[in-house]
């Protein structure tokens, strides 16, 4: 180690004036240090802020605030390269928070947030500093790995006040996730929320049906009065137990005469406005649940402990779903509406933003259908139905164009390689059945929500896992061969593709033996 005396002598001999004796001792007691140079295969030892106290006399005042500041040579040491910080400086002061989310590739990325920072707004951050292409639903979830827990936060959630009340001796984080089922019984509520679970006290009259009754509850921030049966299982004891629960505005209540609705017979569990529904992952396992659709609710204020955790399990994902839906609409309200109707309009604000979609908006809005069949070179088709009669014929020719050119192999230079499926997102490999159906259930249980897998009981053959009212169909496509070529068919040879990707492209517009189209490809990672 090398040292040189006295930090910065020029100044203090260029100043024309004499020091005193203290500031020269000061100035023959403080060195700088230099650390000798290493060569690239030795191991680099970052640089750490030392915190130097010295008494100072009165007369150092003037002098130090005249001494310039050095700069840091190695600003690229100061955040490891592993966990990235998206922010380009760390906050001079201390009303930004350091959070670390993690993708699902189970690698992390380090944020700085605003102590008012809302999930929407760090999932934003996200998308912008991934370059995702697709901005739209992305979520943050509060994950629980060694207790099997998940929970997605609400839009207007405060992430650090939900960061703040976990253990510091927990596994607990933030996962960036896809979720199309966020805000799903908005779409569609009549499948979320089931005749048969609706309390007879809902009933408001005569003239609107359940259907009516449900839509004009959610438009006004609230739900009906749910009502059922679940399997409940307190901390203290392993075995689970059937009750009939009864959820109000009001809070959560259990009967002790079976599904008795009296004042006497109904007990009070758990108040609405301090609790957070999880969706318990692996509960067979972990816990002993009958079934896999298992939900707990837990105090919010309170870290994450066993002796708090109230263990739900319903008997199948309709009932779990309605479950979970109503306390977070009892509990948020009208918020969630709100939440919702920004993140329909969010797409419209950005296109607004976005100068070169409107000018290509304008110019497809111009376009005008065409027909060229005829000598004088063309005319524009007037008539609605006669251009889409004209798209029609010219869509079946291209695709007899396109089966003509996929069936010559020998002239087409650049042949589709039979593996391209395995590059494409949708694909999972050979993940087994109930991985496939966790894997959609984790991104969202809605219409579309599709992968393609390997066959595990046929060889060459492979699985199309499909949701579709929140139930996963799984469809087997099968290897068939025609005329010296390998197709593959879904429907015993009436439909034939010469790889996935056109299968999954044709499916993506047309239903065919489906009960829906494929829209939102799965692609979690397990």
């Amino acid at each position: 180690m090398m040292e040189v005396e006295g930090p910065w002598p020029e100044v203090f001999e260029g100043s024309g004036r004499n020091g005193s004796p203290e500031e020269e001792s000061f100035l023959r007691s403080s060195t700088l240090t230099l650390a000798p140079l290493v060569s690239e295969s030795a191991s680099v030892r970052r640089s750490q802020p030392i915190f130097i106290t010295t008494n100072r006399a009165r007369g150092l005042e003037a002098f130090s605030s005249s001494v310039p500041s050095i700069p840091n040579p190695f600003p690229e040491l100061c955040s490891p390269s592993k966990s990235p910080v998206i922010s380009s400086l760390p906050p001079t002061t201390g009303d930004k928070h350091l959070i670390k989310v993690y993708g699902e590739d189970s690698h992390s990325r380090s944020v700085w947030v605003g102590p008012e920072a809302t999930a929407r707004e760090v999932c934003h951050m996200l998308v912008q500093t991934a370059h995702c292409s697709d901005q739209e639903n992305w979520a943050l979830l509060e994950v629980h790995p060694a207790l099997g827990l998940e929970r997605c936060l609400e839009d207007h959630e405060v992430v650090w006040k939900v960061q703040s009340t976990w253990s510091l001796k927990a596994d607990t984080r933030l996962v960036f996730r896809k979720n199309y089922a966020k805000y799903e019984f908005f779409r569609k509520p009549t499948l979320f929320f089931p005749e048969s679970m609706i309390s007879d006290s809902a009933d408001v009259g005569k003239d609107l049906t359940s259907a009516e009754l449900i839509q004009n509850l959610l438009k006004s921030g609230t739900c009906p009065e749910i009502q059922g049966y679940l399997q409940s299982k307190e901390p203290t004891r392993k075995s689970w137990k059937k009750v009939y629960y009864f959820l109000r505005r009001s809070g959560l209540y259990s009967s002790s005469k079976n599904s008795s609705k009296e004042p006497r017979h109904l007990q009070y569990v758990a108040d609405l406005e301090d609790l957070n529904v999880y969706t318990v992952v692996n509960s067979r396992k972990l816990y002993g649940a009958p079934t896999d659709f298992t939900f707990c609710i837990k105090p919010t204020k309170n870290p994450v402990r066993a002796q708090d955790l109230k263990f739900l399990c319903a008997e199948s994902e309709q009932t779990r779903t309605c479950w979970t839906s109503s306390f977070r609409l009892f509990k948020h309200g009208k918020q969630l509406q709100c939440n919702y109707q920004f993140s329909k309009l969010a797409p419209q604000r950005r296109e607004s933003t976005n100068h070169f979609t409107d000018a290509k908006s304008k110019s497809e809005a111009s376009l005008v259908a065409m027909d060229f069949s005829g000598k004088a070179g063309g005319r524009v088709i007037q008539n609605p139905s006669e251009a889409r009669s004209a798209e029609k014929e010219e869509g079946q020719a291209w695709r007899r164009r396109e089966a003509l050119r996929c069936s010559l192999p020998n002239l087409n230079s650049n042949p589709r390689p039979s593996s391209i499926h395995r590059m494409q997102p949708w694909f999972h490999g050979g993940v087994s059945r109930t991985d496939a159906q966790r894997l959609i259930e984790r991104q969202g249980l809605v219409d579309g929500m599709f992968l393609i897998r390997d066959s595990q009981q046929h060889t060459q053959c492979f699985v199309l896992s499909l949701c579709y009212k929140l139930k996963t169909k799984h469809y087997l496509v099968i290897p068939c061969e025609e005329e010296g070529r390998k197709y593959y068919t879904m429907d015993d040879g009436s439909t034939l593709f010469i790889d996935l990707l056109q299968l999954v492209e044709f499916h993506q517009i047309n239903k065919g033996t489906l009960p829906v189209c494929l829209k939102h490809p799965c692609v979690c990672v397990l």
